[in-house]
């Protein structure tokens, strides 16, 4: 009796691990979905670079003017599940992504799959960019081709167990990525709208910061961008829904000028983290700021 109970034990056990196995295994983009993208333009690809912060993330922290280009990566980012540290992501194909294929690029936005097949940590926050267009994807990647390579090794991470194993990000990926968009628009929504939504939701992982977490740091879209503690040091990123505590009394006008000036309609100045993030926005076109603006208006109001 007790050498079969074993045996069941074991069974289970192993039953168990092929199970984990499979359900944490990196998933790739479908090649059909590359191939739809037509020749990336880095004209475009700019646009896209400073919509998604890159730069902020990526470039040696403090870095201005045009060393905001050089992507050598260093910045780290201290959370409750250790300390990261963003990589080069300049063309330099020893340290960077110069050897990368664009479908180890796209996977690794869109998948958050290494070119070797691991997960990356949702630090870097693919599962926003799981939302984004491949064409968008394809023009960024020939557009960090084209600045400056930098020879530089960035520091790995600091990560304690069981956090430093790749592979149970898997399962994270299960609950807590997908590429749909959060807030759902009607059928007849402002195109404008749609386009903020995009913004938003994507290339602008605008939820990383101000949507709450749980315990396992997954985003909890039933509270979307109302407010949330920053994952590194003190403080908190405000509620940006039309709420009374949020951007309700601020009109979509007041909002975009924001993006772009970094005044309030209080003729307060933009601080903190989100000084890095205004830089970026005031570099897109007056277009992109209003859609963004119209997207913040017409979702849900946190409650």
């Amino acid at each position: 009796m007790l050498r079969k109970s074993l045996y069941v034990i074991v069974a289970l056990v192993v039953a168990a691990g092929a199970a984990f196995w499979l359900l944490t295994q990196p998933e790739r983009l479908d090649g059909s979905a590359l191939a739809a993208a037509g020749p990336g333009d880095p004209d475009r690809g700019e646009r896209v670079f400073w919509a998604g912060g890159c730069a902020s993330c990526h470039a040696r922290p403090d870095a201005e003017d045009d060393a905001l280009l050089e992507l050598a990566g260093g910045r780290a980012l201290e959370t409750d599940f250790g300390t990261f540290i963003a990589p080069n992501i300049s063309p330099d194909p020893e340290h960077g992504i110069g050897d990368w294929s664009e479908a180890d690029f796209a996977n690794a936005m869109m998948r958050g799959v290494s070119p070797e097949g691991e997960h990356y940590y949702p630090a870097f926050p693919y599962s926003s960019y799981a939302r984004m267009d491949e064409q968008d994807v394809a023009d960024l990647f020939v557009y960090l081709n084209a600045l400056p390579p930098v020879a530089e090794a960035a520091p790995a991470n600091e990560l304690s167990f069981p956090y430093n194993i790749r592979r149970g990000i898997g399962l994270w990926k299960l609950l807590y990525m997908h590429d749909q968009p959060v807030v759902d628009l009607p059928a007849d929504a402002p195109e404008e709208v749609l386009r903020g939504r995009y913004l938003v939701e994507g290339p602008g992982h605008c939820g990383e910061c101000h949507t709450p977490r749980n315990f396992m740091g997954g985003q909890n879209f039933d509270r979307w961008l109302a407010g949330a503690p920053m994952m590194e040091g003190e403080g908190s990123a405000p509620d940006i829904t039309p709420s009374e505590d949020g951007l309700g009394s601020w009109s979509a006008g007041d909002i975009a000028y924001y993006l772009e000036s970094g005044f309030t309609p209080d003729f307060d100045v933009v601080g903190g983290a989100m000084a890095d993030v205004q830089r970026n926005m005031a570099r897109l076109p007056d277009e992109d700021r209003r859609a963004i603006a119209a997207y913040l208006k017409a979702i849900p109001a946190a409650n």
